[in-house]
């Protein structure tokens, strides 16, 4: 079955940097669009990056110019490299995987997608 793992999650101080994990299993990574997503407390699950079979990525604008998100197809491993981390960036990180598709659409709703368990982030001041 499909597994997703997320790791390297802990906590920064303003303007620090982390890199985010996600171990696949259970089929062909290659394959599908793969995501990053996060919830902080209080607030709804919102997509922050993605990248399709072909490496095509897109961002949120909260995050764009300081996230990277990049897949490593020969690991299945996906990677999402944070810079400039705020303390508006403090919440569980989710990996998630689309479930049919290649390619991604930031609109398709949750229940589209597999998801890790997440990994909590939080940013001090």
């Amino acid at each position: 079955q499909v597994q997703l793992v997320e790791s390297g999650g802990g906590s920064v101080q303003t303007g620090g940097s982390l890199r985010l994990s996600c171990a696949a299993s259970g089929y062909i990574f290659s394959t599908y669009c793969m995501g990053w997503f996060r919830q902080a407390p209080g607030k709804e699950r919102e997509g922050i990056a993605f990248i399709d079979r072909v490496g095509g990525t897109g961002y949120v604008d909260s995050v764009k110019g300081r996230f990277t998100i990049s897949r490593d197809n020969a690991k299945s491993t996906l990677y999402l490299e944070m810079n400039s981390l705020q303390p508006v960036d403090t919440a569980i990180y989710f990996c998630a995987r689309d479930q049919v598709s290649g390619f991604c659409n930031s609109r398709r709703p949750y229940s589209s997608y597999y998801w890790g368990q997440g990994t909590q982030v939080t940013v001090s001041s």
